[in-house]
C-alpha cells in the first residue's frame, strides 16, 4: 500500500486489534483508495499445545520463525507458550536464522509446511515437513510427517531417542568389541 501511495492510517487501529487476536491482515484498495481490510486466521490444531508442551519438557528450546506480522506472531506465540519469536522474516532470512543458530553449536530442527519454509527446512540440521504441506516443503525436508499433527514430532523424538539408546546398548554391551 505504501508503495502505491495508499494511506492505511484510517484502519491501522482495527488492523492492530485483529493482529493481536492472531489474524493476518490484508488491506484492500480500489482506484488508489483504501477500501477496507480482510483478516485471515488459521485455527490452532488441538494437538499443538500438548505437543509443544511435551517438547519443552524434554528441554527443547522452542522458537517461532514466521513471515507473519509481529503482533500476529506474538498473539500465536502466547497461545503456544513460545517466548522466542522471529517475526516478519522472509524465506531467505529464515534459512539465515537457522544457519546462525547452527553456528552457535546448536542442532536445529525446523518444522514447516510451506513454500516459504523450504530454504529453512533444507538448511536445518533436521528439516521436518508436514505431509499436508506444499510439495516444495516436502522435497526440502529430511523428515516428512504424513499427517499435519505436531504430535508426530514428539513421536519422532521418542523414536529417535529409543533407537539411539538401542544402538549404544548394542555397541557398548557387545562382548565381541
Amino acid at each position: 500500500m505504501r508503495e502505491q501511495g495508499i494511506d492505511t492510517t484510517p484502519l491501522e487501529d482495527k488492523a492492530a486489534t485483529l493482529r493481536q487476536e492472531a489474524s493476518t491482515v490484508i488491506f484492500v484498495a480500489m482506484n488508489d483508495t483504501l477500501a477496507g481490510l480482510i483478516a485471515i486466521a488459521d485455527p490452532l490444531k488441538s494437538s499443538a499445545i500438548p505437543a509443544l508442551t511435551n517438547l519443552s519438557q524434554h528441554e527443547i528450546h522452542l522458537a517461532m520463525l514466521t513471515g507473519d506480522h509481529r503482533l500476529t506472531a506474538e498473539a500465536i506465540a502466547r497461545r503456544l507458550n513460545i517466548t522466542d519469536i522471529h517475526a516478519e522474516v522472509l524465506p531467505d532470512q529464515k534459512a539465515q536464522t537457522i544457519t546462525e543458530l547452527q553456528q552457535e553449536n546448536r542442532a536445529v530442527a525446523m518444522v514447516g509446511d510451506g513454500i516459504n519454509d523450504a530454504p529453512a527446512l533444507a538448511s536445518a540440521t533436521v528439516g521436518i515437513a508436514m505431509g499436508t504441506g506444499t510439495d516444495v516443503a516436502v522435497e526440502s525436508a529430511s523428515v516428512v510427517l504424513l499427517s499435519g499433527d505436531l504430535q508426530g514430532v514428539v513421536r519422532a523424538l521418542h523414536l529417535s531417542k529409543a533407537a539411539r539408546r538401542n544402538i549404544q546398548q548394542n555397541l557398548f554391551n557387545n562382548p565381541l568389541l
